[in-house]
């Protein structure tokens, strides 16, 4: 009976650590953040991508990236990126009715991959419409 309860005992294990070792899928992006430097108000709206690439073993799934603000629009790859793939997250900042000054937004990603969670930032300065900017700097 011991024999036959520590036979049970090794397969569950063995088949735990096989389990464990599941593909998965690994997200890796170019930039977490973008710095669209100082804008003008009389040009409020300013886009960004952020390439990523699946490192991993396994196709990877973006199930949704959401904004934290209704100004700024995440558009991303639907499509499973298989390994070695990439794919792009576009993000539109609409600075249209908002006070000029500093801004930083965020976009969480969700994912199948290792890292299922994953925050993106887009940052700037965005002028009145009367003031001259002393550095313009758009990437």
């Amino acid at each position: 009976m011991k024999k036959l309860l520590i036979c049970v005992c090794l397969l569950v294990v063995a088949f735990t650590q096989a389990v464990a070792q599941e593909k998965k899928a690994v997200i890796e992006f170019d930039k977490t953040t973008h710095d669209f430097g100082t804008f003008s108000e009389v040009d409020p709206i300013v886009t960004c991508q952020f390439v990523f690439m699946n490192s991993g073993d396994a196709p990877l799934v973006i199930h949704q990236a959401v904004a934290s603000c209704g100004c700024t629009v995440p558009k991303y790859t639907k499509e499973p990126i298989l390994p070695g793939g990439t794919g792009v997250i576009e993000v539109t900042y609409n600075g249209a009715g908002r006070y000029p000054g500093k801004f930083k937004k965020s976009i969480t990603v969700r994912s199948n991959a290792k890292t299922e969670v994953f925050r993106l930032f887009i940052v700037g300065d965005m002028i009145e419409k009367g003031a001259t900017a002393t550095t313009e700097s758009q990437e």
